[in-house]
């Protein structure tokens, strides 16, 4: 019942911007390694960067286990379900990139953000994934779920941090600068946010 899409347009994109919850899954190259799988929620953290390129911003988490991955060999992939509505399920595999705080290209990515203020939530990278291959199924098995609201939980614990208190948060945590199985993940100490400039428009 699967079917597979050249690009990110119409009604996909309608359905993926409209999830309010969506899924990363990456893994390391060692056979032996730790698989990842993280939820990412947040109202305005993902974007459709162009029809075949996604963002997510990647905030402040007691682990880094995406980043890690992506730094050793770039695998991804993401996953939206309805938990309303028709049953779908989505899939995007492909590459992705971490870019930091200090890289050329991020205050023009986080411009691109515009439905979401992330100085609460400790902004320490944008995830970009080119996909590779685009494809949904049936989510029959999907349970129909609500959405009520976000939680403020994750806003409420790091707006009391700037950046300095971000780095040492991090610096306490076992698996932010290496991962579970030692692979280099978010370099420290965490560079200053740059300016951004206006959104176009």
């Amino acid at each position: 019942m699967g079917k597979t899409y050249e690009r990110i347009e119409g009604r996909l994109r309608t359905f993926i911007e409209r999830q309010p919850l969506f899924f990363t899954a990456t893994a390391p190259l060692d056979a032996d390694g730790t698989v990842n799988l993280s939820p990412k929620g947040v109202n305005g953290s993902f974007a459709v960067l162009d029809e075949r390129t996604v963002a997510y911003l990647d905030f402040a988490g007691s682990n880094a286990e995406t980043v890690a991955h992506l730094r050793e060999n770039g695998r991804i992939t993401l996953m939206w379900c309805a938990f309303q509505g028709p049953p779908d399920i989505v899939r995007v595999h492909g590459r992705g990139e971490p870019v930091f705080r200090d890289d050329p290209r991020f205050p023009a990515l986080l411009s691109r953000f515009t439905a979401v203020d992330p100085a609460p939530h400790g902004l320490r990278a944008i995830i970009v994934v080119t996909a590779e291959l685009i494809r949904d199924t049936c989510g029959f098995a999907v349970p129909l779920m609500s959405y009520d609201q976000d939680r403020s939980l994750h806003g409420d614990r790091f707006r009391r941090e700037d950046d300095a208190g971000l780095s040492a948060y991090f610096e306490k945590k076992e698996h932010v600068a290496t991962s579970i199985d030692g692979l280099p993940g978010l370099p420290l100490p965490l560079p200053a946010m740059p300016s951004v400039p206006p959104a176009a428009g």
